[in-house]
């Protein structure tokens, strides 16, 4: 018997589009109440509103600056107000932007760790009481190929952060498992989103030229790594990390795919 997805409350964090929507589609098309979040409440409300549409879902907006612990703990007890519980986060809100290691200020870091490394863990630690409450909980980062496994110039402070959070997650898997709370992280390769499309077209060539599947991923690619991750039947996974790239980390150079 799989999971009854009806009687679950799941929060996805950076949900307005990209990764995040698709993760949160995903839940709503399976009968899950959803919260997600964007910067403000009107962008939020909107993507709430798209997705119930497209899914004949639950689904609501709330507004979230991950740069602000209180609004963080807002979240949480505002999720929970209105789902009555809360069973899966995901905690997928992140930016990328680009920025050469010698151009870089302390502002460009700070901004990087804050939204994508203290974000993560802050958003875990205020939804721990709503967890406790229901007696279970999964906890579902997204992270990335690019720090845990791999490099890409331009983004050392990207890369940091996404290695960052497994770290995170390895001692919070250990804290959480006895209030029956699992950690894990899926690991995206490229993924067709509005963000990997501004990288350009030359960019998207060489990236799927790398992929052994022979095609960029797609948010329903890592959307069902997050479902199976925050189901049921990986209540005995925790601590863990799944790699969504295609095979793109596989193959140690182009001529091994010749």
């Amino acid at each position: 018997m799989g999971t009854d997805w009806r009687a679950r409350s799941v929060v996805v964090t950076g949900a307005t589009r990209g990764i995040g929507r698709g993760i949160a589609e995903l839940f709503a098309a399976r009968g899950a109440a959803v919260a997600v979040t964007g910067r403000d409440e009107a962008t939020a409300g909107k993507a709430a509103e798209e997705l119930a549409a497209a899914t004949g879902g639950r689904v609501t907006g709330i507004g979230l600056d991950l740069r602000d612990p209180d609004a963080i703990e807002a979240l949480a007890a505002e999720a929970e107000r209105r789902h009555g519980h809360v069973d899966v986060v995901c905690a997928n809100a992140g930016v990328f932007p680009e920025k050469r290691l010698r151009e870089m200020t302390a502002a460009d870091v700070d901004e990087v760790l804050a939204v994508n490394l203290r974000g993560s863990i802050l958003v875990t630690k205020a939804f721990l009481p709503a967890m406790e409450r229901a007696g279970h909980g999964r906890i579902v980062l997204t992270s990335s190929i690019t720090g845990p496994v791999t490099g890409y110039s331009g983004w050392s402070h990207y890369g940091a952060s996404k290695a960052g959070q497994l770290g995170f997650l390895r001692s919070a898997a250990l804290e959480l498992a006895p209030a029956g709370i699992t950690v894990n992280a899926v690991l995206p390769g490229n993924v067709r989103t509005e963000g990997l499309a501004g990288l350009g077209e030359d960019y998207l060539r060489r990236m799927t030229a790398s992929i052994p599947a022979g095609r960029l991923g797609e948010t329903a690619d890592i959307a069902h790594a997050v479902l199976f991750l925050a189901s049921d039947e990986a209540a005995f996974i925790t601590g863990q990390t799944l790699t969504v790239d295609g095979g793109q980390t596989l193959p140690e150079s182009l001529d091994a795919l010749a």
